[in-house]
């Protein structure tokens, strides 16, 4: 079996969103080889820190919010 780590982020990053709190900040509570994939994309800050939580760039809070909506929420009817 072969896991698509794009994938794998993708779906952190929409679960980032859903902690989000002080606007931009998302708890860390996630494997650090994707969070580290997801700083080298440019959608969060270093996560390499002594804080609890990560700051999500614009493009990551874009990307974020689309994700969680794609990923997490039903349609409407």
């Amino acid at each position: 079996m072969e896991i698509d780590r794009d994938r794998i982020d993708d779906a952190v990053l929409g679960l980032m969103w859903l902690t989000l709190h002080d606007e931009r900040r998302a708890w860390k509570g996630f494997d650090w080889e994707c969070l580290g994939r997801l700083h080298e994309k440019g959608l969060i800050a270093d996560p390499v820190n002594k804080a609890k939580s990560v700051v999500l760039t614009d493009a990551g809070l874009r990307r974020a919010e689309e994700l969680f909506r794609a990923l997490f929420t039903r349609p409407r009817r």
